[in-house]
């Protein structure tokens, strides 16, 4: 199945559309697959489209703590409107970086922090991911919200 055609990585252009808007639309791509092979293969396509990732802001400082997989993560920006920037080392690790991008990039520090990730539920992830990799997400969750928090 083809995979839908929406840009899957890029950040929303403005705060009209809404983290919980962003959610409804990747639940909504995700349902276009019919089983987690596909869903699978979607998330590798959507970690390749992440953008380039300066070699130098692989230093230990951007790196998540509680991955398997290294990951590194940087927030600019203000408390009006945060940009993140991640890439990890697994193909898996980041198509799910791809997705919390899509959430919570370029919004407010505000609603990164009132936004709870419910597509993970949403498009099964919550049942299909190992719990290293569920520990993973939540650790990238909560470093998200952290530097969120940090701008308020």
């Amino acid at each position: 199945m083809n995979a839908p055609s929406e840009s899957p990585v890029a950040a929303p252009e403005s705060a009209a559309t809404s983290a919980d808007a962003e959610q409804a639309a990747i639940a909504e791509e995700f349902s276009f697959f019919s089983d987690w092979t596909e869903r699978y293969q979607y998330l590798i396509d959507l970690g390749r489209k992440l953008p380039p990732f300066p070699e130098e802001q692989k230093a230990e400082a951007h790196k998540v703590q509680g991955c398997q997989s290294q990951v590194w993560l940087v927030a600019e920006g203000d408390r009006a409107r945060l940009q993140f920037r991640a890439i990890s080392d697994s193909a898996i690790v980041s198509g799910l970086i791809a997705l919390l991008l899509r959430v919570y990039s370029g919004r407010p520090a505000q609603e990164i922090l009132d936004t709870q990730p419910r597509f993970v539920e949403a498009i099964g992830l919550a049942k299909h991911l190992s719990p290293t990799r569920s520990n993973g997400l939540a650790a990238m969750l909560g470093v998200i919200k952290a530097k969120a928090r940090s701008f308020l």
